[in-house]
């Protein structure tokens, strides 16, 4: 790929202010360590781990019942090293415990808005008190420490609730997207020897009431380890009621006391698995502690993303997808307000989104290209209606962005003022890998660098660090917030993320690092095509197509060619009054040979009604690659709408 095309060439469009970084959380972090600049403590975050990881415990101010002998253990290796050794903790302390005879008792830990539009709102002090009621309701009915307890809720307030009692009690929580299918759940449950349940009768969707549980129900008959589902009333459906099994959440938490001990664990005791799903084979089991997940979420937004506890953080999410743990993790340890939203992003109107924001002061947004994208062919009106001024930047995850939307995104929110915080990393990461921060200047779609504390790099085939060229996305040091390996599955572990190189995780992304050092994430590398040796990643091809005025979005794949290897393939979304034409086809092919050359040529493009999507919108490549190519669709659990397969199929 040519160096004068994306992402390189580009020119700088954000500048840090000065202000914002004398007043960042970094720039106290540094100063209190004699660190003159960003780029020496970072040096010194990657070369002096050890340092690094204690010095971040105590800035984040968190506390142990028993200290720690050593920060890491790297005994058993790289590929498992074990954290703050020797020390007692439980992570729900630091996130409500010891706020409770502080001034942060009054502040307000969670509001959430429902789709119907009402609100609650929780202060730390209600929100310790109502995850103590919980916490004893569930060591009533029998539940202890080690004990895994599935969630499949929306994001209502009894979901962050139950979440925090789990932890309380030492439980592991196994966090379930709301929208799986029977299959998915029983799967998922059964790895894990699941104990109980937390659900909802349904959720309204777009105005509509989905029953919930009696898919619940439906994958219950092939997990006989569960003993209780404590079901919350949220849209008011009759539901299916098992006695002895079924118990009402008013009715579970009844009587209950607003104090409940918290247990005591270690640090490395499990707190989490959270599943992802993986191309073949079963889900995969990310194991998190109390001392690694919680850690890293708290840590990135307090670094890079400069969350102070005055601010108000609202990640577009589901619990199902890491970063809905993350958002609650991380807020609380820093004492911020979190910000739950449970419906769609453009209903009941497309200005949904920036009425949040302005209503809730939402200080740091986090959404998806993919959102952007689909809210973007309506215009700026709808955000002109609202006052967004609350926001000091805006974070990106799930996919790669494309110049356009961010360019849009950055001029008509940001008002070209505040930075795009790009954020990617992983459930096994517990957070970044790389991020934007308020210290480094921006260019369209850039991160800016990795996160402080990782030692990442990108690589070419041989292992061998590469710049201004498209690599595979590396770390070679360990970190805190690192998956302590696979559920039951050490192998799979060591397969996936250790076996190209010695002793360096392969994350399986497309990055590069530009002339300025600025950094991009180019999609996955599985996804990677290779037309006559040569490297491509659908997000270089993407970025070209999604610049045509009429193109909402589109998914570039790789398919066979018996002497290139492999050929281009775009499927294009249009924007709404854009019809699908040779005459536009032809405008789109010539754009794309204009920026990577005739070697690069699709073989052909196609225009679709909708792109397969998960329900964090990220486009799935591999299952339109399937769908095209008409081979076996693999696993479909965090599809969000079967009916886009089809779409592919039909495509024009």
């Amino acid at each position: 790929m040519a160096a004068d095309t994306f992402p390189f060439g580009q020119s700088i469009v954000w500048r840090p202010n000065p202000t914002w970084i004398q007043e960042s959380n970094l720039q106290r972090f540094m100063q209190r360590h004699n660190i003159r600049t960003y780029d020496e403590l970072y040096r010194k975050s990657i070369e002096d781990i050890k340092w690094f990881w204690n010095a971040a415990l105590e800035d984040l101010g968190i506390e142990f019942y028993q200290p720690y002998q050593s920060i890491v253990d790297l005994s058993e290796g790289i590929q498992f090293p074990r954290w703050c050794v020797g020390g007692k903790m439980n992570i729900v302390h630091n996130c409500l415990d010891k706020w409770q005879h502080t001034p942060t008792a009054e502040r307000v830990a969670l509001r959430w808005e429902g789709e119907e539009g009402t609100v609650r709102t929780f202060t730390y002090r209600e929100l310790y008190q109502e995850v103590n009621r919980v916490a004893a309701a569930l060591r009533a009915a029998g539940f202890k420490k080690g004990d895994a307890i599935g969630l499949y809720m929306p994001m209502i307030p009894e979901l962050a609730i139950a979440f925090l009692a789990i932890v309380k009690i030492g439980g592991i929580l196994l966090p379930l997207f709301s929208g799986y299918g029977p299959t998915a759940i029983a799967t998922r449950l059964a790895d894990a020897d699941a104990k109980a349940v937390f659900t909802v009768d349904g959720a309204f969707r777009r105005g509509k009431k989905v029953a919930m549980k009696p898919n619940l129900d439906e994958a219950l008959q092939q997990v006989p380890s569960v003993e209780k589902v404590i079901v919350v009333n949220r849209v008011g459906l009759d539901v299916p009621f098992h006695s002895g099994r079924d118990v009402m959440w008013d009715d579970f938490i009844a009587n209950q006391p607003t104090e409940a001990p918290t247990e005591i664990t270690d640090a490395e005791d499990i707190v989490m698995i959270i599943y992802t799903s993986g191309t073949t084979g079963k889900p995969k089991g990310a194991v998190h502690t109390h001392c690694g997940f919680p850690i890293k979420s708290a840590q990135d937004m307090f670094h890079p993303m400069d969350l102070k506890p005055e601010d108000t953080m609202f990640w577009f999410t589901d619990m199902g997808w890491m970063m809905g743990p993350w958002e609650v993790f991380g807020t609380l340890i820093i004492g911020a307000t979190m910000v739950f939203f449970d419906g769609a992003p453009d209903y009941p109107d497309v200005d949904r989104l920036w009425d949040l924001v302005e209503r809730h002061r939402v200080t740091h947004l986090g959404i998806t290209p993919s959102l952007i994208r689909a809210l973007k062919p309506h215009g700026t009106a709808p955000i002109q209606k609202h006052d967004v001024s609350s926001l000091r930047m805006i974070g990106s995850t799930g996919s790669p962005w494309d110049p356009e939307s961010w360019m849009w995104t950055f001029e008509h929110v940001l008002n070209k003022e505040k930075p795009i915080i790009n954020y990617s990393g992983g459930t096994e990461i517990s957070g970044g890998i790389l991020c934007g921060n308020f210290f480094t200047p921006l260019k369209p779609c850039a991160f800016s660098g990795p996160v402080v504390g990782m030692d990442a790099d990108v690589v070419d085939e041989n292992g061998q660090p590469v710049r201004q060229a498209v690599g595979e996305l590396v770390i070679r040091k360990p970190w805190i917030g690192m998956t302590r390996g696979f559920w039951k599955d050490r192998q799979r572990y060591l397969d996936t993320y250790w076996s190209r190189f010695p002793n360096v995780w392969v994350h399986g992304d497309f990055a590069a690092i530009d002339e300025d050092g600025l950094w991009y994430i180019l999609g996955r590398s599985d996804d990677t095509i290779k037309v006559a040796g040569k490297r491509l990643g659908p997000a270089e091809v993407e970025s070209i197509v999604n610049a045509h005025p009429a193109v909402a979005e589109s998914a570039a794949i790789g398919v066979p060619h018996d002497v290139k290897g492999e050929e281009v393939v775009v499927f294009c979304v249009l924007k709404p009054g854009h019809k699908p034409t040779d005459t536009l086809r032809q405008e789109l092919m010539e754009m794309v040979i204009a920026e990577l050359g005739k070697p690069l040529k699709p073989r052909e493009i196609k225009f679709v009604t909708a792109l397969p999507k998960t329900r964090n919108a990220k486009v799935m490549h591999r299952v339109i690659r399937a769908a095209y190519l008409n081979k076996p669709l693999g696993d479909l659990s965090s599809l969000e709408d079967p009916a886009t397969v089809e779409a592919i199929r039909n495509a024009r």
